[in-house]
């Protein structure tokens, strides 16, 4: 049987509710309307699937939306402070506002509030039930809201004073849904949209300040944003490549000796080696933690604290460290 346009369009209404991916404006609804109509003219024997993908804007390719990649999503976001109403992460973002940004990334539209989001999706009975990706909901009535993680843990932004971070499920969840089917059962085409806890890890360009050539090079070389390096420099030495922390952090980048043999930097005072060996240390936190948060943590910190802990460690020189680099990143546009 073949579906008409009105058919069609009405199917993919449906299921844009059930996934909470209901169009954005309505004008892009209106040329999704037109795309379909126009798919549906060319010939009788349509697809659903062809027409889903003339209406969505799709070229054709997809790929699914797992409860892991929203997982991987909301770990972006890891150590970003807790702001009440708010689910800008640049500012800071609530339990609702993380999970808006997690499935936003893969391409799912949630509610903003958390008791509707405590709605969506399909019913699971029980944490035993549970996959990565689905959402937690407590109390009655629901006024917080996780992402499970599996193993009886769950990613949050728990409240003020706090950061978004990997905790224990505490209690029981008054509500667990399932937003995001099993692989296998729903391919969707999602756009390629970054994170943008990891924005700050692309290769742009810094200039306007002291050893921008050095930043410029260092990150070209490892893969990390010079103004990245360029604001750890800000907030570590003041762009002085002879300060000496009362820890004995020193140089530029303000690098411990210990670290920095294990960097390959031989002369932390050198402000090109002290560049390179940050850039290089970022690289790896990077990679490890999947956050420029966290990285800038284990910058601060250690690796090993930010494991331990979570998330950005408990301890007030890096709870405060974080911010103040990323609002010197921030400032250089």
């Amino acid at each position: 049987m073949t579906l008409g346009v009105a058919g069609v369009m009405s199917r993919i209404q449906e299921l844009q509710t059930q996934l909470g991916a209901a169009p954005a404006t309505t004008a892009t609804t209106a040329t999704s309307a037109t795309s379909a109509t126009s798919a549906a003219k060319a010939t009788s024997g349509t697809s659903f699937a062809a027409a889903l993908s003339a209406a969505t804007g799709s070229t054709g390719t997809t790929k699914s939306v797992t409860g892991d990649a929203v997982v991987d999503a909301a770990k972006k976001y890891l150590g970003v402070p807790y702001v009440f109403g708010s689910a800008n992460p640049d500012k800071g973002l609530d339990c609702s506002g993380l999970l808006q940004q997690a499935f936003g990334d893969v391409g799912v539209k949630l509610p903003r509030i958390s008791s509707e989001q405590a709605r969506v999706g399909t019913k699971v009975d029980s944490l035993a039930e549970a996959k990565p990706g689905d959402i937690l909901a407590f109390n009655r009535p629901v006024d917080h809201v996780a992402i499970y993680l599996g193993n009886n843990k769950m990613i949050a932004a728990p409240h003020s004073g706090e950061v978004v971070k990997i905790q224990k499920v505490y209690e029981t969840p008054s509500a667990i849904r399932r937003v995001v089917p099993d692989a296998a059962a729903a391919p969707v085409a999602v756009p390629a949209l970054r994170p943008a806890a990891l924005g700050a890890a692309g290769s742009n360009t810094v200039s306007g300040v002291k050893y921008a050539d050095l930043f410029n090079a260092a990150g070209a070389k490892y893969g990390v944003s010079p103004k990245l390096l360029a604001a750890v420099a800000k907030v570590e030495s003041g762009y002085n490549p002879n300060a000496v922390s009362k820890a004995g952090a020193q140089g530029l980048m303000q690098i411990m000796p210990s670290t920095a043999k294990g960097l390959g930097v031989r002369d932390a005072f050198d402000p090109a080696q002290a560049v390179n060996g940050a850039a290089k240390l970022l690289a790896s936190n990077i990679k490890e933690f999947k956050s420029v948060p966290l990285a800038l943590a284990a910058y601060n910190a250690g690796g090993g604290a930010v494991k331990k802990y979570g998330g950005i460690p408990p301890f007030a020189e890096t709870q405060a460290y974080v911010p103040k680099v990323q609002a010197a990143l921030k400032a250089l546009g």
